[in-house]
């Protein structure tokens, strides 16, 4: 039994190139909410919002395309965001650790929030894939 076979691997591949792209989207929301006068602590989670809606509308159309939901679009983004959140808790608490207690250079704000990024990346491909995306049920 290969859990991960080509399929698999093929769309671990996509998924992991949306999440680089989530990424920098991430950064770069993480230091606009800096430059905007908002602290550490307090510019973690409205980048995490950017990112995590950047990358269910990434995976929906790349990775997950197959199986992306053609209603309910709402509902699909908040199970995205639902089933993530334990690796985004991963996430978050990598970057809080390192942010408050790691010396420089881990405890930059960026250097943490990629460290908590890749962190939750392969629970949220598995979470993203079980929950969010799933087969869809042949039609009778």
């Amino acid at each position: 039994m290969r859990y991960f076979d080509r399929f698999t691997q093929s769309k671990f591949l996509r998924f992991a190139l949306i999440g680089t792209f989530g990424f920098l989207v991430n950064e770069a929301a993480l230091f606009g909410c800096l430059r905007l006068g908002l602290n550490k602590d307090q510019s973690w989670f409205p980048a995490f919002l950017v990112a995590v809606t950047f990358t269910w509308w990434g995976n929906r159309t790349l990775t997950f395309r197959d199986r992306a939901a053609q209603n309910g679009l709402l509902a699909e983004w908040a199970t995205f965001l639902a089933a993530n959140s334990i690796g985004n808790l991963a996430n978050l608490g990598v970057y809080f650790t390192l942010v408050h207690l790691a010396p420089y250079p881990l405890s930059d704000p960026l250097a943490a929030l990629a460290a908590g990024a890749l962190s939750g990346m392969v629970f949220n491909f598995a979470a993203s894939q079980r929950f969010v995306f799933r087969k869809k049920s042949p039609q009778p």
